[in-house]
């Protein structure tokens, strides 16, 4: 296979079926698969995150190419026949426990199988240039060239354009285990008519989860684990919310609303209490039809202005607390800053980790943490924000100092020997990253 080559040619045919769905969003695709050749599968494969942990079959990514890569050509090969003949077993997802939260609650995570993945990864590359050209600017999840920030700053411009406003907070009970796969097919059905892509979302609903030796099955969610999961959540939630907020609801209103989502959480602004209320009285109603079930507690209806203009509420939205606050010359301003709870685990994490490898070496500790506090700092190193990432970045030196001090009892681990060490091995200090409301 030539590497070198692949990426431009995959480029190409994407852009051209993107360009087709673009000129004719009502056209139905009844042949996508065959664009999936040896070059889509090569590409598929370095798409494909290769440090996960092995799926029920025990193998990973070095053992499915070889020591080499001498085996990758004819693995890929051979997995694109058995897509192509039908002759494609989807396994069932490996089954884990990860903590959840702050508490001893447990949250299931899924594992696939790396070859199920990566024909995961080529089956997404195929239908993303087709639904990017349908989903709206409102959605900004798990799709090329957005993010969590972007999501923020459309909220902000949106709320301060309207002065505030009322909010809807949408919550979807276990939205990832809970999508109707008949409903999901019938979605995609609309869309695309492709028997051998049908057929291989099909397997991947139905292969069923491995825990403990017994495997289970479900009529309801998407794959867990899955690269393809995403997409097909995307895809259920475009026309379950987006679409109906879009078409139907919004020509109803009295006055501005707009709607941000990123994958399954989501909010509504209004202008109008009056819209706010007729719109939060149907919601339940709508997701009910599709399968879906509002969180009774966690989905509330909130107004959010000012406190000149009223009570000063806050709420939660991708791990940011969303917030009024005046700026240097006292005007209101919405402002958001890290969620309590996400700092507290965030830092449970940090403190477990740091009594794993308390016995490592102290630059192997400093390279690791550098990493640790960058990838802190990228995400919410945002405008308005400083207070909260320079609040982890103190706690987390106040971590590393007390690990630090129990590699041994006879070494003297006092501040004055961690100031001298910090001066040889320095943590990154805080830094806001992103200027989430530039103009």
């Amino acid at each position: 296979m030539q590497g070198s080559s692949c990426p431009q040619s995959i480029s190409t045919k994407r852009q051209r079926i993107a360009e087709i769905s673009r000129q004719a969003p009502d056209l139905i695709w009844t042949t996508l698969a065959y664009r999936m050749d040896e070059e889509w599968m090569e590409e598929a494969y370095h798409r494909t995150r290769k440090g996960g942990a092995a799926g029920v079959d025990g193998m990973t990514s070095k053992e499915y190419a070889g020591e080499s890569g001498e085996k990758l050509g004819a693995n890929l090969r051979d997995l694109l026949k058995r897509a192509r003949d039908g002759r494609y077993w989807a396994p069932p997802v490996r089954r884990v426990y990860i903590p959840k939260g702050e508490g001893k609650e447990l949250r299931p995570l899924g594992i696939p199988t790396f070859e199920d993945k990566v024909l995961q990864r080529a089956a997404t590359m195929i239908l993303e240039p087709v639904y990017e050209q349908d989903f709206l600017d409102c959605s900004y999840g798990f799709r090329p060239k957005r993010s969590a920030h972007e999501a923020i700053r459309r909220l902000h411009q949106g709320v301060m354009s309207m002065s505030g406003g009322w909010l809807i907070e949408i919550d979807i009970r276990k939205y990832f285990d809970t999508v109707d796969h008949g409903k999901l097919a019938e979605i995609v059905r609309e869309r695309i008519r492709d028997g051998e892509i049908l057929r291989l979302i099909g397997k991947w609903l139905n292969a069923g989860v491995l825990e403990e030796g017994r495997k289970t099955y479900s009529e309801t969610g998407t794959p867990q684990g899955g690269v393809i999961s995403p997409m097909l959540a995307n895809i259920y939630l475009h026309k379950v919310l987006d679409l109906w907020f879009e078409k139907e609801v919004k020509p109803r209103l009295q006055a501005q609303a707009f709607l941000v989502r990123y994958a399954d959480d989501a909010v509504l602004c209004f202008a109008s209490e009056r819209d706010a209320r007729r719109v939060m009285e149907v919601l339940p109603k709508r997701f009910e039809k599709y399968g879906l079930k509002l969180h009774p507690d966690k989905t509330r209806l909130l107004e959010f202005k000012p406190p000149s203009f009223g009570e000063r509420e806050t709420f939660d939205f991708l791990g940011w607390t969303h917030y009024w606050g005046k700026t240097r010359k006292g005007q209101w301003v919405m402002k958001c800053k890290t969620m309590r709870q996400r700092m507290a685990r965030a830092l449970k994490r940090m403190n477990q980790w740091m009594k794993l490898v308390r016995h490592q070496e102290i630059e192997k500790q400093q390279e690791a943490l550098e990493d640790k506090l960058k990838g802190h700092y990228n995400y919410y190193g945002v405008s308005g924000n400083s207070k909260a990432i320079k609040s982890f970045y103190y706690q987390t030196e106040r971590l590393w100092r007390k690990w630090l001090g129990r590699r041994s009892q006879k070494a003297k681990r006092n501040w004055k020997w961690f100031a001298q060490l910090l001066q040889t091995c320095p943590l990154p200090q805080p830094r806001i990253k992103v200027r989430l409301y530039a103009a």
